[in-house]
This record gives C-alpha cells, structure tokens and sequence, in this order.
C-alpha cells in the first residue's frame, strides 16, 4: 500500500537547520531557530547580500486548475530537487500555507509524495507564527479605528465609510458580513463590517512587497481604512497605528528556511491567495535566495492567468524582478476534465476530450510566451492511467506553439524523477528573456483591466455598473491610476463563472467591487462571485485529522 503524504513526510530524515543553512553560507549567528528544523534568516544578513549577482530565476505556473489536481507545488519542489540533483546550486521559494484552505477544501501545501518540504506538518499548521502575526497587525488597526471614534472621533472617521475589515485566517462564511458594536453605548457605535481571510488582506499584500523594515513601515502607514464624511481619505498613520503594526511584524519579516525531502533549502514565507490578493512569496525571500543561488525555483498560485499575470505585473514590476524562464504545470487528468469528463472517468483513455480540453493549456502556453514574453518548457505530472497515446497527442499539440513537454516523475522519485525537466529549464535560462508586462503603468486602470481581460483571459470586453465605474473614476483622479490592478476572480476559468471549462472567448468580464490598496499600492478589481472570506465544503478535510496518543498527527493531506 503506498504511503500518504504525512506519512512520507514523517518518515524523512531531516537534517538540522544549521546545517541546511551551512551549505549556503548563513552562519549560526544569523539564524533564529524554531525547534531543530526551521528558521529565520536575519535581516542583517539578508542587507549583507545586496551586492552579490543574482542567480536564475524560473517561475512554475499552470493551467487552470480542476479538482484533478495538477501538482504546481509537488513541480516546485521537485525541480529544485532536481536541479540540485544534476549539480547546480538551487533554492526554491513558496508560499506558507493558510490553515482555512488546509481544513477546508485543499488540504496540505507542502507538495506531495517524494518532492515535499518538511517539517510537512509544521509547514501546514502554525509554522514560524507569521500568519498570526500578519492577523494581529490587521486586526489592531481595525480596534484603534473603532476605538478613536468611541473617544472623540477627532479625525472625523465616518461610520459608514470605513474600508477596513477585520481578519481570521480560516474559513467562515457566518463571519462574511456582520453587525458589530452591539449591547451599549460602552460597545461603541453599532455599524455594518466583516472579516476576509489573512491571506486576502492587505496587510499580508504588503507584507510579501515590502523590501525592508523601513519600506514595511511605510507601506503599513499608507493605508486607508475609510474615509470622513467629505470623502476624505484616512490613513493608518493618522491614527498612529502603522508604527506598533510594524512591531507586531518585525520579526516575522525574516524570510523562513527550511528544507526539502533531500536536505536542499527552500525559502517558505508569505501567502497572498492569487485568486484574491496578488498570491507570491515574498519578496524578500526571493531576493535573498536569489543571491544565495544559481537557480531560485519559484511559483505563482494557480493557472497563468492570475498567479503569474500578477507575479509580472504587481511582484516584479515593484521588486525589479525578472524571471528567466516559466514551468507550465499540467496532467493528462486535468486536460480531460477541461475537455468535459468527469472526475470519476478522467482514468478512461479518452483522446477527444483531451484534444478538447488542451486548449486551455494552450491558451496558457501563448499568454507565457507572447503575453509575458517568457521561454517556457510544460511539465506533465504523469499518472499511471495516462496512455502513450494520449501523451504523443499533447506532445505533438504543444510542441506546434514552439514548447517542448516534458514528463516528470518526481512524486515518486524525488529530483532524480526530474532531471530532464531540470536539464530543459537550464537550457532555457540560457535563452535571452524579455519578459514584459500586459499593461503600462501610465495606462488608465481601466484600460489595465480591459488588457488583462482581452489580452489574458481572452475575453471581448469588461463591464461594471455606474458606481462601480465612478469609484474607478475616483481613484483614477485621486493619483491611483499609476498602481497595478490586482484581479479577484475564479481560479477554475478564464471566465468569471468556475464552470465554465476550457479556454472560451468573447465572454465579457463584469468587476463586481473596487478596493483600494493605497499600502500595497495597487488596486484590486472584484469579478463575478469572488469572495474574500471562502467557506468551508459539505465535507472539509478538517474531519480526516486527528492526532493519536503520542501526538502524531494523521490525516493532514
């Protein structure tokens, strides 16, 4: 019987973080350690590198991702296993997992099978504290906020024009909207408010931009959390609150490092979703492991067109990144289920469909190489009910838009399943990049939306109603027009309907709700149902954990 995740994980034989950290040159001194297997790098040794040349940077994106599941993280890890399995010096850099997405409908994040990063459980749970810490900051803004107006209200903060909600990183759709300040005059002033998920917030946003304490601190105090009742904007420093929001993040500003199945070291900090906040690590931990190796493997959330169309156009146009080449990740599986089958019948050899449903991947194969102007190899995670035929069709479709495809098998081996897709994404870091980006920064953020939506999602036009159009036109002329636009939208179709499959065009892109993100500076763009605080399933994943007698933990996938 084949192991599970957990139990995979459990059974590694970890090395101590000292000496994960040794084989990069991070001395003791610059560690603070939680526990025997996970750390952070000091800040000052992180300022210590900025002269150093920078490495390869290779982005891993995807698809559009269907319940089949296509294994964008499982890649991550398994390519820079890889790389480093074929003699290069490589790290790579994820995102920390939310505990609403690991309880609710996705389960664990910390890859799968033989390519995972460990402690897997820590990874998956409360980790260094960070998400905590990002929550607490959130959340203490939000208090003073109601508490200056309990008290005198100097600033003038109007009740009904106040921005800013309240955070808890898990899912609760009962928490979505909500009543506040009930039972007495001691309790404030009785309004309308609500919470989003830490990993929708701004301050988790700002959080994985911001390059240093100082530039933190600074971002945390441009935040508006609503406004007077002459449309004023009021921001954290108003309040005074930017300056102890920062000392909740001072430390967990320091990039986490851990490490991979193999003993190689891997960069975990930060966890914007892609398919609400901007969904990249941060930046700090990319630029530091991009100092630190040849090679820094790193992924965006979800398909093409929302992780990495937001790694370019928010991450790397602030950071001054620029990625070398891009891994598409895709299965066989997920293919045939964007060519209609269902999940109980993607094991079936079923070449029409799979014809059917490539051209998503295609579409994203175009958007990485003419959109974003970046090289790219497709990486398929094979499963065992693929047939040769199948895989002959989508080499011979993806090899005509000038993409090599590459079958991985690093669940079950490790690096060494990978060494071909590690050897071709050498070879395109080789090739001269130029990626770009969908849209200018002097564009209208209309416009920006418009080519993100025609350009990207292969959409005819975008729409929204008049006060919509007039909080556009609002931040347009209050000197937001500049920032990037940060969409919210289903993660399952270049539509904003989730069941919508495939790659559809001429649909029209409706923005639903515009927020301003004054200390992220950009502005994100509501489409379709989106929602910032997810609900959990008829059946979480939650029910299948527990933890046995000796405190084992079972059941975290």
């Amino acid at each position: 019987m084949a192991l599970s995740d957990i139990e995979i994980a459990q059974q590694a034989k970890m090395q101590r973080i000292v000496d994960v950290a040794a084989k990069l040159g991070i001395a003791e001194t610059h560690l603070e350690p939680y526990g025997h297997y996970k750390a952070k790098v000091s800040l000052e040794f992180v300022a210590s590198l900025k002269n150093k040349p920078d490495g390869k940077l290779i982005l891993v994106t995807a698809m559009s991702p269907t319940p089949a599941g296509e294994g964008k993280t499982t890649t991550t890890v398994g390519l820079g296993d890889a790389l480093n399995h074929i003699g290069k010096k490589a790290i790579i850099c994820l995102r920390e997992p939310s505990l609403g997405p690991v309880f609710g409908m996705k389960g664990g994040a910390a890859g799968g099978g033989y390519a995972q990063v460990v402690p897997m459980e820590d990874i998956n749970l409360h980790f260094t504290g960070d998400f905590n810490a990002i929550a607490l900051a959130n959340n203490l803004l939000a208090a003073m906020v109601d508490n200056h107006i309990t008290h005198g209200n100097e600033l003038g903060i109007d009740p009904r024009r106040i921005t800013w909600k309240r955070v808890m990183d898990m899912n609760d759709r009962a928490l979505r909207d909500i009543v506040c300040s009930l039972g007495g005059t001691a309790n404030g002033y009785p309004r309308e408010d609500g919470f989003d998920i830490v990993v929708a917030s701004e301050v988790m946003a700002i959080f994985c931009l911001a390059t240093s304490l100082e530039d933190l601190k600074e971002r945390l105090g441009n935040i508006v959390f609503g406004y007077t009742r002459d449309a004023k904007p009021l921001r954290a420093r108003d309040l005074k609150a930017h300056g102890a929001m920062t000392v909740l993040l001072k430390n967990q500003i320091a990039p986490n490092l851990v490490q991979t199945l193999e003993n190689n070291p891997a960069f975990i900090h930060g966890g914007p979703f892609a398919n609400i906040a901007h969904g990249c690590n941060s930046v700090t931990a990319t630029r530091t492991a991009l100092k630190l190796a040849d090679y820094v493997v790193t992924e965006a959330g979800f398909g093409a067109d929302l992780g990495a169309e937001k790694f370019l156009d928010i991450k790397c146009r602030k950071a001054g990144l620029k990625p070398d080449a891009s891994v598409i990740v895709a299965t066989v599986r997920a293919l045939k289920h964007h060519g209609g089958v269902e999940r109980a019948q993607l094991n079936a050899e079923n070449l029409p469909a799979l014809e059917k449903g490539l051209a998503n991947l295609e579409r994203h194969v175009r958007n990485v190489k003419e959109v974003y102007g970046l090289p790219c190899v497709v990486a398929i995670n094979r499963f065992t009910a693929d047939t040769r035929a199948e895989m002959d069709l989508l080499s011979d479709r993806i090899g005509k838009l000038g993409a090599k495809v590459v079958v991985a098998n690093h669940w079950a081996e490790g690096g060494r399943g990978a060494t071909d897709l590690a050897r071709a994404a050498v070879e395109l870091c080789e090739q001269k990049s130029s990626a770009t980006f969908v849209y200018d920064d002097a564009d209208p953020l209309w416009d920006k939306m418009k080519k993100i939506a025609t350009r990207v999602y292969g959409a005819a036009d975008i729409t929204a109603d008049a006060k919509v159009r007039n909080r556009i036109k609002e931040l347009q002329e209050s000197g937001y027009g500049h920032y990037p636009v940060c969409v919210a939208k289903t993660q399952s179709s270049f539509t904003t309907d989730p069941g919508v499959r495939g790659a559809p065009s001429g649909h029209v892109v409706n923005i639903r709700e515009v927020r301003l993100a004054a200390g992220a500076e950009f502005v994100v763009m509501i489409c379709g149902d989106m929602m910032t605080m997810p609900g959990l399933p008829k059946v979480p994943s939650a029910e299948n954990m527990d933890v046995d007698a000796n405190g084992k933990v079972v059941g975290l996938s």
